[in-house]
Formats: C-alpha cells, sequence, structure tokens
C-alpha cells in the first residue's frame, strides 16, 4: 500500500480536482476524495486513510464554493460569469482561490499547481486564462 506521507502535494492536488468535479454532481466529501485517492492504486482497502491535504482542499472548497464564486466573478473581464466557465475551469479556479486566501501554500505555488491542472484536464488557452485570473489574487495580496 502506498505511504501517504509519500503522496505528493501535486498528486493529491490532481485527486482533490477529480473529487471536486465528482461532486458537481452531487456526493459525500469524504467518499468522493476516497475514490478520487484509490481509483487507480493495486490495493484499494476501504479503511485506507485519505491524506489530511486532500481531505482539506476538498471539503474547504466545497464548503466554501459560494464565496469562491463570488471571489471568482469579480476578477472575470466585462460580460463573463462564473456561470459561463466550464466546469474544469471553475474548478480549478476555486481550488487555486482556496489555496492562495485560505491555506499555508505561497502562492505562486499555487497559481502554478492550477495552471499544470489546468493543461492536463483543458488545454494551453484554459491554462493562461487560469494563470491571468489567478494572478490578480496574488497582485491584490501583496
Amino acid at each position: 500500500m502506498t505511504d501517504i506521507l509519500f503522496e505528493s502535494r501535486r498528486d493529491l492536488r490532481e485527486r482533490a480536482f477529480q473529487a471536486l468535479m465528482s461532486l458537481e454532481y452531487e456526493g459525500d466529501v469524504v467518499e468522493a476524495c476516497r475514490f478520487a485517492f484509490t481509483h487507480d492504486k493495486e490495493e484499494t482497502d476501504q479503511e485506507v486513510e485519505i491524506p489530511a491535504f486532500l481531505l482539506n482542499l476538498v471539503s474547504g472548497v466545497r464548503q466554501s464554493k459560494d464565496e469562491l464564486d463570488k471571489q471568482i466573478a469579480q476578477h472575470l473581464k466585462t460580460g463573463w460569469t462564473v456561470e459561463r466557465l466550464t466546469l474544469v475551469e471553475k474548478n480549478i479556479l476555486r481550488l487555486g482561490v482556496f489555496e492562495i486566501t485560505s491555506f499555508d501554500t505561497p502562492q505562486l505555488v499555487a497559481v502554478n499547481e492550477a495552471i499544470e491542472l489546468a493543461k492536463t484536464f483543458s488545454d494551453e488557452k484554459s491554462a493562461r486564462f487560469v494563470n491571468g485570473v489567478l494572478s490578480q489574487f496574488v497582485t491584490e495580496a501583496e
């Protein structure tokens, strides 16, 4: 079994994103995290301990979803709304804003990780968009 202490934060962010995507269609946070964490592992013990980092990201974004959407909306160009964004972009932005504003992750790391998620789960155009929106949060915080 993979030792949870050796899971990389990048991998856990990917799994957090996957859990958030599944939660768009309802479900339980812990079960979404458990599935995202174990779905591609050879050994899947129902009693596997889910890393706190993963649970904290997913539950934090889920609990703060409306506030995060308001913050994101304030940084979109005129004519754009959060509802107009794809589910992938929305969840990556929520995850990034949550890490920037409410987590111990260094801001530039949070932005870079969100960009990498966009490159993995969307495309370059989406990655540039995510970079543009999240960079505004870093600039404001400085």
